[in-house]
């Protein structure tokens, strides 16, 4: 069994308006920094052996700052960035064409954006991701740094949920919230331990 904790990245300047952000290379902001802040804090003292992100840099920053706490070197993999989002990159919902927007609420992976990475492709490489990291670490729960819907998503696929639910069944991942997954060594169910956790008192979304 492997324990493995994502955590969101900071915030951007695009998440209070909401805009997909997927591939595009957006920075921490002001509230990011502070929020990468706290999960080092929170990261300090439990006794990570791993520590790795995708390499968009809101999230290589977000694990740089844990690595200051935690002494660990993090490494950077492309299998953990967030799903493409295609015609939605940079967009909310409502900037879109109605009838897109509602065909992507209803199934938004029959209906994924056009243009965009498939969610179950998604997930394929996200465990990729996982499970060589889980090779090259020792014993012991690992922190990634990661992304929203793609967390979402490999948490629907590890508790054997339609990924079409990801939406309705986990709405909020908040930033640099974590959840906590323990995953078997083999194709056994993972068990979930904790999902949009905060790491510190009074923190803020």
């Amino acid at each position: 069994m492997r324990t493995v904790a994502l955590a969101r990245h900071g915030r951007t300047a695009w998440h209070a308006p909401n805009r997909y952000t997927g591939r595009s290379d957006i920075e921490l902001d002001a509230a990011g920094v502070r929020q990468a802040a706290a999960l080092a804090r929170w990261a300090a003292d439990r006794g990570f052996v791993a520590l790795a992100s995708s390499d968009l840099r809101r999230a290589v920053d977000t694990a740089a700052a844990a690595a200051t706490t935690t002494g660990l070197v993090p490494a950077a993999d492309p299998r953990l960035r967030e799903l493409d989002f295609g015609i939605a990159e940079g967009h909310t919902l409502a900037d879109l064409d109605p009838a897109v927007a509602k065909r992507f609420v209803r199934d938004p992976v029959t209906h994924h954006f056009p243009g965009g990475e498939h969610p179950a492709h998604a997930v394929d490489r996200f465990r990729a991701g996982l499970a060589a990291l889980s090779e090259r670490a020792p014993d012991g729960p690992v922190l990634v740094v990661a992304h929203s819907t793609v967390i979402r998503l490999v948490v629907c696929a590890a508790l054997g949920l339609p990924l079409a639910e990801y939406r309705r069944r986990l709405p909020v991942l908040d930033p640099t919230a974590v959840t906590t997954l323990r995953l078997p060594a083999h194709d056994a169910p993972a068990a979930l331990l904790a999902y949009n956790m905060p790491v510190s008192e009074g923190w803020q979304p």
